[in-house]
């Protein structure tokens, strides 16, 4: 008896948490940046919306069918990740009627393009400034000093994480790993990669930035890659020629 009230009240509890998030419109296919931790869901704005203009390039539009031409018949909604990632290369970032469109090219229901799109932290689904400033503040990054980092960062350009300069240039996000552990703390600004740094790095990466420039991306300290930072512990010599220590007769 205990059990099947339990059960039963589960049930409530389940159905009113449904209810709740119909009436409130709580779902829904877009969210805005993901460091916010909002909800996965879309609002119409003036800028984002199902009548936002987008078409592909004649150019992309050549470069999604040569994407599509990699992937087998009955198999081709598998393009959907670098398809969206071509319509947000294009556009700066994915409006809703980008990912309308990446439905028809793919001929797919639209449903489907939001489950990746909403998934996948790679889309931006609002829009963003021509540089997009992410910081890990994951463990390792964390440990590091990324906290002063992302302080730092947010003085310097005098905004708040998920927030964008008045001029469009900067946006700030918060992010999980990604995947540069043994170079931390280290941030990504749009496809590059800048690890290995200090308060001091950071300023003159964004500076070089507002002055149009390409700061040099990688490692900050001097070493090579994910080279050890005191230098090399092992394979310190040229290795040995073919034939090392293997029998003369052989």
């Amino acid at each position: 008896m205990l059990t099947i009230r339990l059960n039963q009240c589960l049930r409530n509890a389940v159905s009113a948490c449904v209810s709740n998030n119909i009436r409130s419109n709580a779902i829904g296919t877009c969210s805005t940046l993901r460091s916010e931790g909002s909800l996965f869901n879309h609002r119409d704005t003036p800028e984002n919306n199902p009548k936002t203009p987008f078409e592909f390039t004649p150019e992309n539009l050549k470069r999604a069918e040569a994407i599509l031409n990699n992937y087998p018949e009955g198999h081709k909604s598998a393009a959907v990740i670098p398809i969206l990632d071509l319509a947000q290369r294009q556009h700066g970032w994915l409006p809703i009627s980008a990912m309308h469109k990446v439905a028809e090219f793919l001929n797919m229901p639209r449903m489907r393009v939001y489950e990746v799109a909403t998934f996948y932290t790679m889309f931006i689904r609002n829009p963003i400034g021509k540089y997009h400033v992410q910081v890990c503040t994951t463990t390792p990054c964390w440990l590091r000093g990324s906290s002063e980092i992302l302080e730092a960062i947010e003085k310097h350009l005098g905004i708040k994480v998920g927030e964008t300069t008045k001029d469009n240039k900067f946006t700030i996000s918060e992010v999980e790993c990604l995947g540069a552990c043994v170079n931390a703390p280290m941030i990504q600004v749009n496809d590059d990669y800048y690890e290995d740094l200090s308060v001091k790095d950071c300023k003159e990466i964004l500076d070089d930035l507002k002055a149009g420039k390409k700061p040099k991306a990688g490692p900050r300290n001097g070493r090579l890659a994910s080279e050890p930072a005191g230098g090399l512990t092992s394979l310190t010599e040229p290795p040995t020629g073919p034939g090392y220590k293997v029998r003369s007769d052989l």
